[in-house]
């Protein structure tokens, strides 16, 4: 229910955990700024002492080592939040570092929000893990998701979390289980690059600005044919299917889903989720539960301030996307789509934050390009902003060159089926 059910709450579509993380974000709004200035700024020091003196109370602890004995790469990339966020809160330095388009826009908009959601989604998914569900869907589903998506059974959880639900939650929840063991290198890629599906309540949003707000059911409809046409194929084609199928310890004996002959698939996946709960203690959720929210925050929050604010300044201050972009207009005058160069950046410029695409595209005349924008921007998943960052923040065997193509091959598929659906429409 706290991370699944959507319901209506004051005229918007939501779910618990995002209407908890929106009440903190609006009570604390003043001093969210400041919290995630001092907690950049925290890890990026605990993270140096560590690399230089190795204090024993951190060696001695594999969360606190996994957390602050980075590769440099990510060493440098929290110096950097650390200098963006510093910049961002105080303005001072180069305006296109902090302004609104830019690092403003992460820091006043996008963080705040990231903090909140991962507060309530990190102490929470202990409930969601940790007491029998995903042992239950697991039995209930293999049948469907091995076949078709080439997953596991309990994967089946993640991607609802990440469809009702939100994005982030969804790669907060791969991770976990990646980390403990249950999916392969291969399968944990698979899981946060395709079912990492922005909220429902924000593909509202997005029709607002494209003024599209009376379409919202052939919208989603289209979002959900073309995200399962992507999720069938990508996983198929590299990089994805080039993933090693081991797991986090190296060991490459994949866990058997093999039902007992003598049991039903419910009756089983029931004894299994019991015999899970009844090994869970209280201390461990609420242990594990404070260890998830500091792995968000100190762990994830600082890179997406570092990447997101570089994607941000190429998007906003350089022609580079637009370069990107123009191989699109030929494909899009082929599809039919009017005013085919203007949209032509937008299927390229998501890759930095998927807001963009809706905020340029929204000046177009034509409601069926909008239409297409609005789509397109959701069902690509990878942008630099969030789930990138997240991606690339978090333990999963993912390289920024990995989504970068997987951004490309999400575009060309669903690109014509999202045309197709429009041009049903309109």
């Amino acid at each position: 229910m706290l991370f699944m059910i959507p319901f209506s709450f004051q005229g918007k579509v939501t779910i618990p955990v995002a209407m908890l993380a929106d009440w903190i974000r609006e009570t604390f709004v003043a001093i969210i700024p400041e919290f995630v200035t001092i907690i950049i700024s925290l890890t990026v020091i605990i993270t140096i002492v560590t690399k230089i003196s190795k204090p024993k109370i951190i060696r001695n602890s594999p969360f606190l080592k996994g957390l602050f004995d980075v590769a440099p790469l990510w060493v440098l990339a929290r110096i950097l939040a650390m200098i963006f966020a510093v910049m961002t809160l105080f303005q001072f330095g180069p305006e296109f570092i902090w302004s609104d388009d830019t690092g403003g826009l992460l820091f006043n908009d996008l963080i705040p929000a990231l903090v909140a959601v991962f507060l309530f989604a990190g102490l929470f998914l202990p409930l969601l893990l940790d007491f029998g569900l995903l042992e239950l869907f697991g039995a209930l589903l293999t049948k469907i998701m091995r076949p078709v998506f080439t997953l596991p059974g309990r994967s089946s959880i993640d991607c609802i979390a990440s469809w009702l639900g939100d994005g982030t939650i969804g790669v907060l929840l791969t991770n976990k289980q990646y980390e403990d063991g249950y999916y392969t290198k291969r399968e944990a890629a698979v899981i946060g690059t395709t079912f990492s599906v922005v909220s429902i309540t924000f593909t509202i949003v997005v029709l607002e600005l494209m003024e599209l707000e009376h379409m919202f059911i052939p919208y989603y409809t289209t979002i959900v044919i073309a995200g399962l046409a992507a999720a069938i194929i990508c996983p198929r084609i590299p990089p994805l299917s080039r993933k090693a199928d081991t797991y986090l310890d190296g060991s490459s004996t994949v866990k058997s889903e093999n039902i007992p002959s003598h049991l039903s698939r419910l009756k089983f996946g029931l004894l299994q989720a019991v015999g899970k709960a009844k090994q869970t203690e209280w201390r461990a959720v609420g242990k594990g539960g404070v260890q998830n929210v500091l792995d968000m925050w100190m762990g994830v929050i600082p890179i997406v301030m570092a990447i997101g604010t570089i994607a941000l300044i190429i998007a906003e201050k350089t022609p580079v996307f637009e370069w990107i972009g123009a191989p699109f207009v030929p494909l899009l005058q082929v599809l039919q789509v009017p005013a085919a160069v203007e949209a032509a950046p937008t299927m390229v410029i998501g890759f930095a934050d998927m807001f963009l695409p809706s905020v340029i595209g929204s000046g177009i005349e034509s409601p069926l390009t909008r239409f297409v924008i609005a789509c397109v921007s959701v069902t690509q998943l990878i942008y630099m902003s969030e789930v990138g960052g997240l991606l690339l923040g978090s333990k999963l065997p993912v390289r920024f060159g990995d989504l970068v193509i997987i951004f490309i091959e999400r575009t060309l598929i669903t690109l014509p089926i999202i045309v197709l659906m429009a041009h049903l429409f309109f």
